[in-house]
């Protein structure tokens, strides 16, 4: 209020009772929970009946018109997990913001001799176990502030509050009536965002207070622009593994910028759906692609199961190899256990289609060039003699066939069964022995 004294003209009544009008008590507070039915005292009895938490929340909500802006509780007794959605709704129906949640640390009678601090282990890890809970609960909340009473030690308070993943992001002001410096710095080394010693300024406090909580707004902040880069980086990574080898987007994410492998020996796989062409013709682009995408899937599955690698899908034709871009002396078996298994595979969507199909498949075994190709969309591929030849195996072999080459019934003839069909003639290699692979044997 004005200070009239120094007036050299004295206001009416009228003029102060107008002047006095113009001030507005703009009150805002917080209060805790435990005010609405205080419970046995050390110095009285209760002086009014239990109130549970829903009554006090209630009469709580009456208070808002009067300035209550927040609520302060005590973890375990009167807030906690059972009954946190209360507490929500409360908030949210109401305004009314939980401003901390206090661990309950010195009435129980486990704590007779400390809590955090305690010299009994048990009694610790109680305590310590209920802090956890309880700062967990403040950061649901997205509380203000936290704070531990008595019976703890601040530095292990503070060492196990970093410690925590849960925890550790919390922004911590210490209060204390240390002043030497040894302990200001070993605060701020532990995590610390200030320190402010005893007896402390109301408005520094707050002062304090205000830059401890832009700073953890801010860290919010570049935390979860990490948290998105990171999730960018993971999807950028998922789709790169479904286009490369796991082995071959290692080395380009390490900076291998031209990747190119020779393998002595490998097994290369080429399937052809027979009949595709026809069915296409019938179907919906919808309902085509839906089933292309059917049979490739379970195409995908096998090649997982026998160890091959995928290489592409060219039309209704798809390829894949054995023996790289890891180097194993099974090559041939696995292609032949793949091809096989996709014979049965297209059996049994034809049987849930009703889609009538076979497919033609060539194997043939030997060198290749392997490598990536493409700057900005990759691709790993083969190259050789061998790619041409497998692909030749499947375009001259007939509907529910696989046709193999001599060079890979020769690494098979010990454990498959063969029907010699003869040569063939193959553009740019002449005539070469080819076989059919029917089955296994023994």
């Amino acid at each position: 209020m004005m200070d009239l004294r120094t007036q050299s003209t004295r206001r009416s009544p009228d003029d102060l009772l107008a002047h006095m009008k113009s001030f507005e008590l703009n009150l805002k507070f917080s209060a805790g929970i435990w005010f609405f039915s205080p419970p046995n005292s050390r110095f009285h009895d209760k002086y009014q009946p239990v109130l549970d938490i829903a009554a006090r929340l209630d009469i709580a909500a009456r208070l808002k018109d009067y300035g209550l802006a927040a609520l302060e509780a005590h973890y375990p007794n009167e807030i906690n997990e059972d009954n946190a959605d209360l507490w929500k709704s409360f908030c949210r129906d109401t305004g009314i913001r939980v401003v901390t949640v206090i661990p309950l640390l010195f009435w129980d009678a486990r704590y007779e001799w400390g809590s955090l601090s305690s010299p009994v282990e048990a009694a610790r890890q109680h305590a310590i176990e209920r802090t956890k809970n309880a700062l967990r609960l403040n950061l649901e909340f997205d509380t203000d502030f936290a704070v531990v009473w008595p019976g703890i030690d601040g530095y292990e308070a503070l060492s196990r509050l970093k410690q925590d993943p849960g925890t550790r992001h919390i922004a911590v002001l210490v209060v204390s009536g240390y002043t030497e410096i040894d302990s200001v710095v070993r605060c701020v080394q532990m995590g610390a965002e200030d320190y402010l010693s005893k007896p402390f300024n109301a408005v520094l406090l707050r002062a304090r207070i205000s830059a401890c909580l832009e700073k953890k707004r801010h860290r919010d902040q570049e935390m979860e622009v990490f948290r998105q880069l990171a999730l960018a980086k993971e999807n950028s990574e998922r789709l790169l593994l479904n286009i490369l080898p796991p082995s071959i987007a290692d080395r380009l994410k390490a900076g291998e910028e031209l990747i190119v492998d020779s393998f002595a020996s490998v097994t290369v796989l080429f399937a052809d759906i027979v009949g595709f062409s026809q069915l296409a013709a019938r179907l919906s682009a919808g309902d085509l692609v839906r089933n292309l995408n059917n049979v490739f899937s379970r195409f995908d599955s096998l090649a997982a199961r026998f160890g091959l690698e995928k290489i592409k899908t060219i039309g209704d034709a798809y390829m894949a190899a054995a023996g790289l871009p890891e180097r194993c002396a099974d090559h041939a078996q696995r292609a032949a256990e793949m091809a096989l298994a996709m014979q049965d595979a297209i059996l049994q969507f034809t049987r849930e289609s009703g889609l009538a199909l076979n497919i033609r498949v060539g194997l043939h075994s030997g060198p290749v060039i392997a490598g990536v190709i493409g700057k900005h969309k990759f691709s790993y591929d083969l190259w050789g003699d061998t790619v041409n030849i497998a692909s030749r195996m499947e375009s001259h072999g007939h509907p529910s066939a696989i046709q193999v080459t001599e060079a890979t019934e020769r690494l098979l003839r010990d454990n498959y069964l063969f029907v010699t069909r003869g040569r063939i003639a193959i553009k740019g290699q002449g005539e070469l022995m080819s076989y059919l692979l029917v089955g296994r044997s023994g």
